[in-house]
């Protein structure tokens, strides 16, 4: 490969469950919201599948399925807390994928362009990647509330990679999930996937074209897309 071979590449990653594995955070907060309602924790392998569609939608599902009723009155009291308690324990356990960071500095040394198109709060994207010291690898870190849809919409993609930068016509997203991948397919751009996340769709339904158990197999993968 020559030096600058990605020049004019953007390269958008989903965060949680793609960047990084941030589901101990997550469902810790969620557990101790729960059991301060008096409800059981749920288990982080059973609960991982909940993470990646924003904080509200895993603290309503999370409550499901600890048996709880959704009571949207008390539900704003409860995000609020939810935030608090996220944001004091941001990075406690979450850390990059193996290889991911060294994955990213090779991508960036080759010339692409990298951004974050997350479900995220743009807020909480930017605590979670300063706290790991990624923030300066990213061209734009793009929250949903950021954008003038979310993923699955493919405005997320393309007003991230533009945010960069990019050229959504030169672009490549990575996820981890349906949201991820129907976006891709929204914004018209090759997706890869990573099976490590935390969908509970089979990855044969997911919808992505390639897809990686490891970023050792990123390069290879970007290779067989771009050509």
């Amino acid at each position: 490969m020559s030096q600058r071979d990605l020049e004019g590449w953007t390269i958008a990653f989903d965060l949680d469950g793609t960047l990084v594995d941030s589901a101990p955070d997550l469902i810790g907060t969620l557990n101790r919201l729960l059991m301060a309602e008096g409800l059981p924790p749920r288990p982080l392998e059973a609960a991982r599948h909940l993470v990646g569609h924003g904080a509200m939608a895993l603290l309503k599902d999370g409550f499901a399925e600890a048996g709880a009723e959704w009571n949207e009155d008390d539900g704003k009291v409860l995000f609020d807390a939810f935030i608090k308690d996220y944001i004091a324990n941001i990075a406690v356990e979450t850390r990059p994928f193996p290889s991911c960071v060294e994955v990213l500095d090779r991508l960036s040394a080759r010339g692409a362009k990298l951004c974050v198109a997350t479900n995220k709060r743009t807020d909480l994207s930017l605590a979670l990647l300063d706290a790991l010291e990624l923030t300066d690898r990213f061209a734009a870190i793009v929250g949903p509330d950021a954008v003038s849809a979310k993923k699955p919409d493919g405005a997320h993609i393309r007003e991230a990679v533009l945010k960069a930068g990019g050229d959504p016509a030169k672009a490549i997203m990575v996820g981890d999930s349906t949201t991820d991948t129907g976006a891709a397919a929204n914004a018209t751009v090759p997706c890869i996937l990573v099976s490590f996340g935390y969908s509970d769709v089979p990855m044969d339904q997911m919808g992505g074209d390639i897809t990686i158990d490891h970023y050792d197999e990123f390069e290879p993968a970007l290779a067989q897309l771009i050509g």
